[in-house]
């Protein structure tokens, strides 16, 4: 809204520039995206070719364990072959993709620090 001398009322500036601020926002978030390759969510769809005795495996190409099935909103690992022979838990969104093993998103550090909090085994 304009008031007599034809200039912006001190609303519609702040509207404009908080709209400049959020695309800004938004064009920046995409350029980080694209620049580390983010992807987006897998859907569960894919979840379903997933198959106990799958390997998996981290995004810098570590083996980390075996499936043994889903829990909840988890992929519980199979202790055989665990370094401590423990169940370990995998959070689905750290899965890039199946296909003949499953393949994470987490390089090896963040998916051992990782898969004993309780989120990842969906506590």
């Amino acid at each position: 809204m304009s008031n007599f001398k034809g200039e912006k009322s001190t609303g519609e500036t702040v509207n404009e520039v908080a709209r400049a601020v959020a695309e800004s926002f938004e064009k920046a978030a995409d350029w980080v995206k694209h620049q580390v390759g983010a992807k987006e969510p897998m859907s569960f769809a894919k979840l379903d070719e997933m198959k106990p005795g799958m390997e998996v495996v981290t995004s810098c190409g570590c083996r980390v364990g075996t499936v043994d099935h889903m829990e909840g909103n988890a992929i519980k690992l199979t202790r055989n072959d665990s370094p401590d022979g423990q169940h370990h838990f995998i959070p689905v969104n750290w899965v890039a993709r199946v296909d003949e093993h499953v393949q994470l998103n987490t390089d090896v550090f963040e998916t051992k620090q990782g898969w004993n909090l309780p989120l990842a085994a969906g506590a």
